[in-house]
């Protein structure tokens, strides 16, 4: 089963909401009320800093059209989520990019009073253009001294920051919350597609703190070149759905920082995927000698990065082998596969100690989970 790859890059999608201008609001610095806009690196490689200056330490870096997730701004620099780390780039080498939707977690404002009036301006001497009263929620636009301006049966209105009061909003329900089979793991990495028979695929990685699950990744990705397996078996070009512990990170160069136990590829290293084999759905050492007739060479760019999905543990013959995340952009013999970036960041962050796992699954069908 041979996983040649088309193409070596991939531009991934990281986050979208962030924040223009990073005013405050009630307090609430870096919400934003209006649509917000994304950041795209524009240098062919940017260092990612632990504070806001050069004078601090590189915690990792991102490459040139990578979207960026940013919380706020601090003089010229930009604060943003890298890696479900704090990071800091130079706002100097990113740029926006088009409009999306608010942040999922805002504030909302509850009426104190029993009744308010909604005025045409920030001021008790614009007219009153309606009221609302206690308990009614609003939907906040911006503050101006001590008026809110806020959306008024589709009319801009004004009412005073003294008869309401900032209540924060339950944060949205993320998939992960609403799977029963996670046991004790701590991070999960999520790999959808609209159906069985796309090859494309969406990757989230998400990571449990302080008990509640937090969204860290969202990347592109290609499955087999034929979709995903109902039941996986050798030499069908699907990709098998399931829930599956992580194994072995590998890689044709050294170690790239990850926790995971790591082997570095060589010119002999091969993935035996002879059904008839007592070594099948092993990571052996050419030569053969008669042990196997076919195995995968695992010294190909596909490999550069990696790790093996724990699937066909019990190596039963004909069920699939060579099951890996590793790098590619066009469609795999059977793997799930993204760009060497986003590989990369996802090897650095997994911890064997969170106990991850990967989970494969149509979107129809994550209620299994």
């Amino acid at each position: 089963m041979k996983k040649l790859m088309v193409g070596m890059a991939l531009t991934a999608t990281l986050a979208t909401a962030v924040t223009p201008g990073f005013g405050s609001i009630g307090g609430n610095q870096g919400k934003a009320y209006a649509a917000t806009v994304t950041y795209k690196v524009t240098a062919s490689k940017l260092n990612v800093r632990s504070g806001a200056g050069t004078n601090y330490g590189i915690i990792g870096s991102v490459v040139k059209d990578q979207m960026l997730s940013v919380v706020s701004k601090s003089g010229s620099w930009y604060k943003i989520n890298y890696n479900g780390r704090t990071g800091y780039v130079s706002s100097d080498y990113v740029q926006a990019s088009g409009t999306t939707t608010p942040p999922a977690e805002s504030t909302t404002y509850t009426v104190t009073a029993s009744t308010l009036n909604v005025r045409s301006g920030a001021g008790t001497s614009y007219a009153s253009i309606g009221s609302v009263t206690k308990g009614q929620k609003l939907s906040v636009v911006s503050k101006s001294g001590s008026w809110y301006k806020i959306n008024y049966n589709g009319r801009t209105g004004y009412v005073s920051s003294d008869y309401v009061q900032a209540s924060a909003t339950a944060s949205p329900k993320l998939v992960v919350d609403s799977f029963k089979t996670l046991g004790n793991a701590q991070q999960v990495i999520l790999v959808t597609a609209d159906n069985y028979d796309t090859k494309s695929a969406k990757i989230q990685t998400f990571e449990k703190v302080d008990g509640k699950w937090k969204q860290v990744l969202t990347a592109n990705g290609v499955l087999g070149q034929k979709g995903f397996a109902l039941s996986k078996k050798e030499g069908d070009m699907e990709s098998p759905t399931g829930k599956y512990t992580i194994g072995t990170a590998f890689g044709r160069y050294e170690n790239p920082g990850t926790k995971l136990p790591y082997r570095k590829i060589t010119a002999n290293d091969v993935w035996v995927d002879d059904s008839k084999s007592s070594l099948y759905n092993t990571w052996q050492q050419k030569p053969a000698n008669g042990r196997w007739t076919s195995a995968e060479n695992m010294d190909i760019p596909a490999y550069d990065y990696g790790f093996v999905i724990n699937y066909n543990e019990s190596r039963t013959p004909g069920n699939g082998s060579a099951i890996f995340f590793h790098v590619g952009t066009n469609y795999t013999a059977g793997c799930t596969a993204t760009s060497k970036e986003q590989v990369v960041s996802i090897l650095k962050w997994l911890n064997p100690e969170k106990n991850p796992v990967i989970i494969q699954s149509p979107v129809s069908e994550l209620d299994k989970y």
